[in-house]
């Protein structure tokens, strides 16, 4: 899909988790365990934490979650572009032709 989508719909995801209850999310995770667990090193949940100890505001915390995420994104394409074996699929196409494309691709081969 186009880049501009691609990041539409990464930060429409991003507004989605917070209004769902990211930052709730990470307070009971850390209320739950002493440590910072290695899984909140993920994406979203660090810049979460950085905001829940008052090192940024919470703009700057969408901002910086909807960066890394496109980012993240960047480098998931750069990899999976260095083998041609898969079979792209494009969103904006629907799924019934994509369902075409990926039936025309396993009986083609």
């Amino acid at each position: 899909m186009k880049r501009d989508v691609l990041y539409e719909r990464i930060n429409k995801r991003v507004d989605i988790m917070l209004e769902s209850g990211l930052v709730d999310e990470v307070k009971n995770i850390l209320k739950k365990y002493n440590e910072f667990p290695t899984a909140l090193q993920a994406l979203g949940y660090k810049e979460v934490k950085e905001y829940l100890d008052n090192k940024i505001t919470y703009e700057e915390m969408v901002d910086k979650i909807k960066q890394e995420t496109r980012r993240y994104a960047k480098r998931q394409l750069t990899w999976f572009r260095k083998n041609n074996d898969y079979i792209w699929l494009n969103a904006e196409n629907g799924v019934q032709k994509n369902i075409e494309l990926i039936i025309k691709e396993l009986y083609s081969a």
